[in-house]
């Protein structure tokens, strides 16, 4: 189990150095008068990143969607991806709702996800909150969404606040 999340960690690591590698070749393109010119990615270079990563992650609002709208060759590109073997992980920071949630959405939009592969700030925080074994006696306030509500009671983290406090003011 180790060494498969170390090469997990590792692969996304590399995926991070190509990203890096890209921007600076971008950043390298100027022309003699100081202006840039669009970088255009051949095939064979498309191929080659492909090729050599083996995990994916994915921001999902503004990459996925935009709002409830599918973004154009998502479907397959997510696809592609998956017939290759390739692991793919989605991002958001957005606490609205959660893992479920997104599954929900996910789906909606004729996506094929597992729950697993899907990482918000609203289940980030409840995991983080169970690794350093939050006291089953304290409650946590919750300044957010219904999201991280859910997240707290899948993990049995009891809280208060979230969106039923919404417009209280302190005096």
């Amino acid at each position: 189990k180790a060494e498969k999340k170390q090469q997990l960690i590792s692969s996304v690591i590399d995926a991070m150095r190509l990203k890096e590698d890209a921007e600076l070749a971008l950043r390298q393109q100027g022309t003699s008068n100081g202006a840039k010119r669009s970088a255009l990615i051949t095939e064979a270079e498309k191929k080659a990143l492909v090729d050599k990563t083996d995990v994916f992650v994915f921001d999902c609002d503004g990459v996925i969607w935009k709002g409830d709208k599918l973004i154009d060759g998502v479907p397959e590109t997510l696809d592609m991806l998956k017939a290759m073997g390739k692991r793919m992980f989605f991002v958001t920071n957005n606490s609205t709702k959660s893992r479920k949630g997104y599954l929900k959405k996910f789906q909606s939009l004729g996506l094929k996800v597992e729950a697993n592969e899907i990482y918000s700030s609203s289940y980030a925080a409840a995991a983080y909150l169970q690794s350093i074994d939050f006291p089953k006696d304290k409650k946590v306030y919750v300044i957010g969404e219904v999201g991280i509500q859910e997240e707290l009671d899948l993990v049995g983290i009891r809280h208060i606040g979230g969106p039923a406090d919404a417009g209280k003011v302190v005096e």
